[in-house]
Formats: C-alpha cells, structure tokens, sequence
C-alpha cells in the first residue's frame, strides 16, 4: 500500500464525477492527502460553482451526463477561471487526450486513479499562499427586450431581459416558472439585424429574476455584445 502524507497546506478540490462510489473514493483520498473535497455529478454543476467558491483544482470525468468532460474544457468560462483540470478516464483515446491537453488540461489520469500519481499531482498543485487578486468585472446594461426562454424539461417562456453583458444575462422571474439549471434563451439584441440564441447556465435565482451565463457564444456574438454593452454603457 502506498503511504498518504498528509500535505502541508489543504486544497479545495471539486470533484467532477457522476458515479457516487468513484466520487467517494476520489473524495477521501484528497481527504486522507489533507485537502478539502465536494463531489458535483455533472459539468453543469461544475460550472456553477467556479461562479461562486472557486476551488484550487478540478478533477474532471470525460464521461458525464449531458455535458461531456471535454465540453466542459472547450468552454471559454473554464478557461478564463484559470483553475488546474486533471482529467480522468477509463476509456480515452489518444485523440481526447490530446485534445484535452490542448484545451489546457494539466494532466490526464487513466481511471482507476494511482494513488501515488494522485498524490504527487496535489502536491504539485497545492495552493501557495494567499495574495490579493484583482478582478475585472464585465459591465453590464440596463436594458429591457423580449427573451424566449427554453429550458432543460422543455419548457417555453417569454420574458424580459433586467440588463446585459457579453458573458451573461438577467431576465425577469415568473410565479409560475422556475428554469433548471440550463436553458436556452433566444434574444435579437437592439440594433442587431439576427437572433442569438445561446446555451447558458443558471447561476443565480434573486428576487427579481434569474441569471445566466452564456455557454456557447460565438465569437461574432461575442463581439456584437460587447460591442453594444460598451454603447449602451457609454457616459
């Protein structure tokens, strides 16, 4: 058996693995490594709280319900968050390993996981010392336009949209109507001459609406909100 050191200082490890009993092991390994770890059973989830408590390391399954593991990789919020991906799989071929590498992954572990690999990478990763970070905020527009709202059940809604960034969108809540955790929202911004429609997360439900954040722009979307947020915004 190969002996666990505890480590010096403990990570936040977010475990991205939808078989409980896989998770579980995973979950107290890192324990038994010193580190703090929370299972998610889903990419959608995953994503959900790099918005909030931003772990220190992902490890990622590349086979997930709904979005894959390299779905998650490929996603321009991932990739801005910044956070080390160790990506695990029972069955990946060289063209997924080498596309998850590209797509930024730190490592790739063929599944069981070694433990002593498993050690040797968190301690690789293992937080340094805090030091103040500086965040950029994406402005956003106050702005009202009529919004479609299909989300994961099948359900259609019209709303309206609160305000507007070139990452993410608020829109008015309903009484009768609590989206899940993905939808689509199909939008044609003011002064756009064609629709956008968007896979987006939900991040938050408030009082006054929910918030999204948008999944799969493309880059000519990308560009037209910002592009307008920056109008809108202007003094």
């Amino acid at each position: 058996m190969v002996p666990l050191l505890l480590a010096s200082g403990d990570m936040r490890v977010l475990i991205v693995e939808d078989c409980p009993a896989v998770g579980e092991v995973l979950r107290d390994l890192c324990l038994m490594l010193g580190h703090r770890a929370e299972i998610v059973g889903s990419a959608e989830d995953a994503l959900a709280r790099l918005q909030g408590d931003r772990p220190d390391l992902v490890l990622l399954d590349v086979r997930l319900p709904g979005m894959s593991g390299l779905d998650f990789l490929r996603l321009r919020m991932v990739r801005e968050a910044a956070v080390p991906i160790i990506v695990m799989s029972g069955n990946a071929t060289e063209s997924q390993t080498q596309e998850c590498l590209a797509l930024g992954a730190a490592q790739v572990l063929e599944k069981p996981v070694p433990v002593d690999q498993l050690q040797r990478l968190l301690e690789w990763f293992k937080r340094p010392a805090p030091r103040p970070v500086e965040r950029r905020r994406s402005p956003r527009a106050r702005v009202a336009f009529p919004v479609r709202v299909h989300d994961q059940d099948g359900a259609e809604w019209e709303t309206t949209s609160v305000d507007l960034s070139a990452e993410a969108m608020k829109v008015r809540s309903t009484a009768a109507t609590r989206p899940g955790s993905t939808a689509t929202l199909s939008f044609e911004s003011p002064g756009g001459d064609e629709g956008v429609e968007a896979v987006s997360l939900l991040i938050r439900a408030d009082v006054d609406g929910y918030v999204f954040y948008f999944l799969n722009l493309t880059e000519d979307h990308f560009e037209r909100l910002t592009y307008l947020v920056r109008r809108l915004t202007a003094p």
